[in-house]
């Protein structure tokens, strides 16, 4: 199946999107600029097949085919999101040229690019809109929010050839615009806290010998004589004979005194037990979180049941 760029499709093409161009969007992935859209290639029936983007300095300008599948537009923030799209896949990818006729070989080679390993599925659960067509381009292309699954051919082998390949049928991931449900999902952050247990400090309970001066007090006794000579009251006189003078005659009396005795010895003083007791308190901490409020833009007068009650 031919493929057409949107503008020699249909000249004007933007009366059907309400004036909005996805050509010359900037290419996203995540919050990094990649580069940017510079055409769309529609197929016979008007249906988005690929976004023809231009890496910039991320690749050295290389222009490539992006399938629709993998795309998500975002017309306020003007900007195309490619969330999937490595740096490796690019250098894959055949480079496109604005002269060139996009054949079936072409589009095979660029098809088995994004269904390498770790390629498809990687779009999934996007917040924001995938990129969307009607069966042709007299329908308008809604930007409503989207899940995303998928799967390449089975085995990696090609069930088809040129003459039967069908984009939806056969690779569903890629080109399938269809896959997504009537929801819009609103996203919130909420903040989660965690404790992690780390060393603050350190206490060592140890012991040392000091060294004084004591001093103690001990009461002893010290014995010593006593000499009194006195006159007798009585100057009798003894009879004769009975005093007899000699030489030699002593009288002896022991003396004792005490000495001082002391000795060390050692006691329990004091005894120190060493626990650790757990105190608790709350740590209160504060971050700004984001939530995704619904915006209801209508034309006409149409009846909308805003119940939240009947969300499922």
């Amino acid at each position: 199946m031919a493929l057409h760029k949107i503008k020699d499709f249909d000249p004007d093409y933007r009366q059907h999107f309400d004036g909005d161009d996805v050509k010359d969007l900037d290419l996203y992935s995540g919050d990094e600029k990649i580069g940017s859209v510079n055409d769309v290639l529609v197929d016979e029936n008007g249906q988005f097949r690929y976004l023809i983007i231009n890496t910039g300095a991320w690749i050295f300008g290389k222009k490539v085919m992006l399938p629709v599948g993998r795309a998500r537009i975002d017309y306020n923030a003007r900007r195309v999101y490619a969330e999937g799209l490595t740096k490796q896949q690019v250098e894959d990818l055949p480079e496109f040229s604005e002269d060139m006729q996009v054949d079936y070989d072409h589009e095979e080679r660029v098809r088995s690019v994004y269904r390498s390993p770790g390629a498809a599925g990687t779009m999934t659960g996007y917040g924001e809109a995938p990129l969307e067509s009607s069966a042709a381009l007299n329908s308008p292309v809604p930007v409503e929010g989207s899940g995303y699954t998928g799967s390449p051919v089975a085995g990696g082998a090609a069930a088809y050839d040129r003459s039967s390949y069908r984009y939806e049928e056969h690779d569903p991931d890629l080109f399938n615009l269809d896959r997504h449900d009537d929801r819009v999902r609103l996203y919130q952050e909420r903040l989660i806290g965690s404790k992690t247990r780390r060393k603050s400090g350190e206490v060592a309970v140890g012991k040392h010998v000091e060294t004084e001066t004591a001093r103690v007090d001990v009461p002893v006794e010290k014995e010593r004589v006593v000499i009194e000579r006195t006159s007798p009251t009585d100057a009798t006189a003894v009879t004769p004979g009975e005093a007899t003078f000699q030489e030699g005659e002593v009288a002896r009396m022991e003396v004792y005194e005490e000495t001082p005795d002391v000795r060390k010895e050692a006691y329990v003083r004091e005894e120190v037990r060493v626990k650790k007791v757990v105190d608790q308190e709350t740590v209160t901490a504060e971050e700004k979180v984001r939530r995704e409020e619904l915006d209801i833009d209508t034309q006409g007068r149409p009846v909308i049941d805003n119940d939240r009650n009947k969300r499922k």
